[in-house]
């Protein structure tokens, strides 16, 4: 076996890690080691937001700052023991009918993942089989409006959801902008809960045309926030609570009280994202933020 492949046994799986001085975020110095531990430490609060969906990749082989790919089928050399569920998926940029998609329901599939330079996960709005259990607004800054800013619409939208009877629960991006992730019943297609979405979203940005969009446009983003409704369409996917992303630092998307949001909107903190230490020291004071969104909620109004 070659020096740098280490044998290892996670929860009675076998795999092997490799390459693991090999600098992953060059700018901090951050290795593929480092990765691979994020990964491990912070999988008893990612886990249950990854289980049962199917992950896309983004996999950074030689590090953030080279090129890199999104995988959705099944790499070469899966694992016998990696569950694989074959999907639809209309639209393939490959011509493919169905992918074999990898599903993330233990910690040796993660780490594997991980070893393989998959620095961002992204999952869809709905469980294998199921119709979405989850409803995403996606807020993206264009500049020179930034996270706060992102932070103020957020406290609008919880509002706004909660008069619908909708819970709201935040989480940064890890990169410019902010989610809000919001338990739904699971009852409905993705065509029902992408158009109630859009409708709330374009309420708002009439209600506040100057400061938020609706619409996908490029050119009109300049200094507001877009609402990005679209993310629950069934084909699209998000960044997963707690996944790394591919910056200059290994920031993560992680999950905010809404008592920081405040703080954040009315400039009495400072906005930022968190790195992946902090992120992990935050797991480990207060548990998962994002519990909530393993629950139930209502439906969306129709």
């Amino acid at each position: 076996m070659p020096r740098d492949r280490i044998p290892v046994t996670i929860e009675g799986r076998d795999l092997e890690l490799s390459n693991l001085d090999k600098v992953m975020y060059p700018v901090a110095g951050f290795t593929k080691a480092e990765v691979i531990d994020y990964y491990t430490r912070i999988s008893p609060f990612m886990l249950p937001h990854l289980r049962g969906r199917a992950v896309t990749r983004i996999r950074y082989p030689n590090g953030v700052d080279q090129a890199h790919f999104f995988e959705k089928n099944k790499p070469g050399g899966t694992p016998s023991w990696v569950r694989l569920e074959t999907l639809p998926v209309p639209g393939s940029t490959k011509s493919r009918e169905t992918v074999d998609f990898v599903v993330v329901d233990e910690l040796a599939t993660l780490v594997w993942l991980a070893n393989l330079a998959a620095i961002e996960l992204h999952t869809p709005q709905w469980r294998i089989g199921a119709d979405p259990d989850l409803l995403v607004v996606d807020l993206d800054p264009g500049a020179p409006a930034a996270l706060r800013e992102c932070c103020a619409v957020a406290v609008l939208m919880r509002d706004r959801l909660a008069a619908d009877g909708i819970a709201s629960w935040p989480k940064t991006s890890g990169k410019k902008g902010m989610q809000l992730c919001c338990p739904i019943s699971g009852t409905q297609s993705s065509e029902v809960v992408s158009g109630y979405a859009k409708r709330v979203a374009e309420e708002m940005a009439r209600m506040v045309p100057g400061s938020i969009t609706a619409k996908m446009a490029k050119q009109l983003r300049p200094g507001k926030i877009f609402i990005d409704w679209s993310q629950n369409a069934a084909a699209k996917t998000t960044v997963t609570p707690y996944s790394l992303r591919a910056g200059e630092k290994p920031t993560a998307s992680t999950p905010l009280t809404w008592d920081e949001v405040v703080s954040m909107a009315t400039g009495e903190t400072e906005s930022w994202q968190c790195g992946a230490a902090e992120t992990l020291a935050r797991a480990e004071e207060h548990g998962d933020l994002l519990a909530g969104l393993l629950e139930p909620g209502p439906p969306v109004p129709t």
